[in-house]
């Protein structure tokens, strides 16, 4: 099947979705019930700091703990709203910031940063005009808001009911008083992420739609660490530690072997990276090769990581000749759900 494809379905019993580019598999979401949703909203309470890390542990309902970085002026005691930013570490807190955002397909609102912009995105200037012309219409209030890419050409009123629901949550919310932890607002399910961060012109929605579709095949296939790249192959296995990431050359000894492996692997290590769920540290171990063939690969991997929509921060070579590279732990790993699935 060429172009894109949205999947809406379920695995083993969890919401998942599914972003098909000419049938091959680029995106998955699956829902992980034992751990809050990255983008829940907790009222939460300060616990302690953490001397010489500055943060700080956070108490949320039910016994949970959570971790806010760069918590300077905060007493243990004190209450605040706090929005989970990603995936716990097994045995860890959670993760969360105190810098909130309620956030759809269209619309983005931003308490205490108030202001109204549009994406830099959409550079028609008559369209960006009709944008704001519409957000000042409807944005009311103390927040922020910004227009995210997807509102250039669609309908104004799926704009505008877009801002009016993220608005009227974000209302509700800041508007909290109460004292002891609460959880006060779910994050989006993989349908509904789907729906906010996916574009695609087929969406399949009826029941089966992983079997029909090669969705589930392709999910199997990501159990095993080894990835076939044709003129090249990837080994990934994530340690307690960090993730390793091993090239090879699949046999090829011509003179142009190593570099040809090293191009694939770094055109395909974020797409590796996004299916497995993995994060943290991670070092690549690329096929030898001549220091001059290095600055190749490291635009190679500036080109991979552009849009690719987990933050990645690319650091370099070691001087043992690795590279390394940090990911946002924004998902769950896809080892542990699939573990969870058998």
């Amino acid at each position: 099947m060429k172009g894109r494809t949205i999947v809406l379905d379920h695995w083993h019993g969890r919401e998942a979705a599914a972003l098909l580019v000419d049938g091959r598999l680029d995106d998955l979401l699956i829902d992980d019930p034992e751990a809050p949703r990255p983008g829940s909203i907790y009222r939460a309470v300060c616990d302690r700091g953490m001397k010489g890390q500055g943060g700080m542990i956070l108490r949320l309902p039910g016994g949970e703990t959570a971790w806010l970085r760069h918590a300077t002026g905060l007493k243990a005691g004190e209450r605040l709203l706090v929005q989970v930013t990603g995936a716990a570490e097994g045995g860890k807190a959670i993760p969360v910031t105190d810098r909130i955002l309620f956030k759809s397909r269209y619309a983005i609102v931003t308490p205490g940063a108030p202001g109204l912009n549009v994406s830099r995105q959409i550079r028609s200037e008559e369209e960006r005009a009709r944008l704001l012309a519409l957000a000042e219409r409807v944005m009311k209030g103390p927040h922020g808001l910004i227009l995210r890419s997807a509102c250039e050409g669609a309908a104004e009123d799926d704009i505008a009911e877009d801002i009016a629901a993220m608005r009227d949550l974000a209302a509700k919310v800041m508007a909290d008083r109460g004292s002891e932890p609460e959880f006060l607002a779910d994050g989006d399910g993989p349908h509904r992420l789907a729906w906010r961060e996916w574009s695609a012109p087929t969406v399949v929605t009826a029941p089966g739609g992983f079997d029909r579709e090669g969705v589930t095949e392709q999910i199997e296939a990501l159990r095993r660490p080894d990835v076939d790249l044709g003129e090249a192959g990837l080994v990934v296995e994530a340690t307690q530690a960090l993730v390793a990431v091993d090239v090879n050359t699949r046999g090829d000894s011509s003179p142009a072997a190593a570099l040809k492996a090293n191009l694939a692997a770094a055109r395909a290590l974020p797409r590796q990276l996004r299916l497995r769920g993995l994060g943290g540290q991670i070092v690549v171990d690329f096929v030898s090769m001549s220091k001059a063939h290095r600055r190749q690969i490291e635009q190679s991997l500036k080109d991979s990581f552009r849009n690719d929509p987990v933050e990645t921060s690319l650091f370099g070579w070691t001087a043992m000749g690795l590279f390394e590279l940090s990911r946002k732990r924004e998902r769950v790993p896809l080892a542990r759900l699939l573990e969870a699935g058998s």
